[in-house]
């Protein structure tokens, strides 16, 4: 029976009420520490779920010193444990210390077991949910999807679209401002397709100097120019039976156009120096951030070519224009950089979220997460503010008028917002709405809002 109960770890250096603690929760395997050392060691040992701890132990019980200190090394250890600090009634002020350490929540002594109860019983309820999210996210982590999180629905209509197009041989084109991700959709696309096992090969044609380019490309062979010591495959040939993806295709050279047309035609290639051709299988993925219809028109690109690279035309809207996207891009990069520089315990204070959900994001996601790791590194304490991030408020855009219209917009961007801010979870959301979790889950199937997207 024991091994079906939620564990507890009860925290307190007096016998006496540790035995009345341990009756008045017996629901739960309650095991109990007295100090700091037998606390950690049964951190380490059971891993609870939830925790209760006097901040007067043993050797300051008169104080907080200690209890605050155990707090801070469980919460380092363990990250998702709750833990509860049952404190004195003039003890508010270590009360506050706590929860800015990273504290689920407080309960003042004598302890009310009712009530204390029920905050534990929330307590495990919240922790099963955040677990649940984290197996959830693991099971995404497997998916070629992974790296385009969103919940608005003109990027999750982009996201269906590749799905669409992944086992085609289609010819696609990736449109949208720079730092929106048009890579991690060419990848997504790549790991979707038919040629999954081979090659993904990546060159952005902005970034190499025009007289390398083409051997980058195509390859040479030994003797082709100075210093060509040797015969070398191009980047094309290597993606052979793969996917070959080519940034800012806007910014290829005329000449090169011309040959990489042939290639699209012919599916032969040459390389620099060299007569033979070379058949090749390889899709071409290719993205951009300029007009490649306005090049066209003034010349500097091939009519010709711009047809034949965009068999299929894949637009990604800007952060700005993606509902609740910020928000949740902001939770995803502060867990992960989180982790990376262990700083367990960060959140956003509530100007900083507003200040993410109102900034224009002009560098798109590229930039939000260059803003948030740097954040996460400067910051002070476990609140990460808005002045840690350094972005300014934007100015509010116009709202319709119709009175119906004006209701179900609001509704359904407060849903998302909502959603984003507490990074899916449910409870927290109808929480933050201040509705019932049934009416939550009612709105979403109204707005067709997904909790796992």
């Amino acid at each position: 029976m024991t091994q079906s109960k939620q564990k507890l770890l009860i925290i307190e250096d007096d016998p006496g009420l540790q035995k009345q603690l341990r009756w008045s929760f017996d629901a739960y395997d309650v095991v109990v520490a007295g100090d700091r050392e037998s606390a950690l060691a049964q951190i380490r040992r059971h891993e609870p779920a939830v925790v209760t701890m006097d901040l007067g132990l043993p050797p300051d019980p008169d104080g907080s010193t200690e209890g605050l200190a155990t707090l801070q090394q469980i919460l380092a250890l363990a990250p998702a444990t709750r833990v509860i600090v049952l404190t004195g009634n003039q003890d508010h002020a270590n009360a506050v210390k706590a929860i800015a350490l990273g504290a689920y929540d407080f309960h003042q002594k004598p302890c009310d077991s009712e009530v204390l109860g029920l905050v534990l019983q929330r307590a495990f309820f919240l922790h099963a949910l955040q677990q649940e999210n984290q197996r959830m996210l693991q099971l995404q982590a497997d998916s070629p999807m992974t790296g385009l999180i969103t919940r608005d629905a003109g990027m999750q209509k982009v996201c269906r679209m590749m799905e669409k197009v992944a086992p085609t041989t289609a010819s696609v084109m990736v449109l949208g401002e720079s730092g929106t991700g048009k890579e991690v959709l060419a990848r997504a696309l790549h790991q979707l397709s038919p040629r999954a096992n081979n090659r993904f090969m990546a060159i952005n044609c902005a970034a190499i100097p025009e007289n390398l380019l083409e051997s980058e490309l195509f390859g040479y062979e030994k003797g082709a120019y100075t210093g060509a010591a040797k015969q070398t495959k191009g980047k094309v040939e290597l993606a052979h039976g793969g996917t070959f993806f080519l940034d800012e295709v806007g910014d290829l050279p005329m000449a090169l156009q011309a040959k990489l047309l042939r290639f699209l035609q012919e599916r032969v290639i040459e390389r620099v120096g060299g007569h033979e051709e070379i058949p090749v299988d390889v899709r071409i993925v290719c993205a951009t951030h300029q007009n490649l219809k306005d090049l066209t028109a003034a010349g500097r690109f091939r009519e010709d070519l711009y047809y034949r690279l965009s068999e299929i035309v894949v637009t990604i809207p800007p952060l700005r224009a993606r509902l609740g996207d910020a928000a949740l891009l902001a939770h995803h990069f502060k867990n992960k950089f989180s982790a990376q520089e262990s700083r367990s315990g960060l959140h956003f204070s509530s100007e900083a979220m507003s200040a993410i959900e109102t900034y224009g994001w002009p560098g798109n996601v590229r930039e939000m997460e260059n803003c948030i790791k740097r954040a996460v590194i400067m910051t002070d304490g476990p609140q990460i503010s808005a002045d840690d991030l350094g972005l300014s408020a934007a100015a509010p855009e116009d709202e319709p008028l119709n009175l119906r219209q004006v209701r179900d917009e609001a509704e359904h961007k407060a849903l998302i917002k909502a959603l984003a801010r507490v990074d899916g979870n449910i409870v927290k959301a109808s929480e933050l709405l201040g509705i019932s979790r049934p009416t939550m889950y009612d709105l979403m199937s109204r707005h067709n809002i997904k909790t796992g997207t």
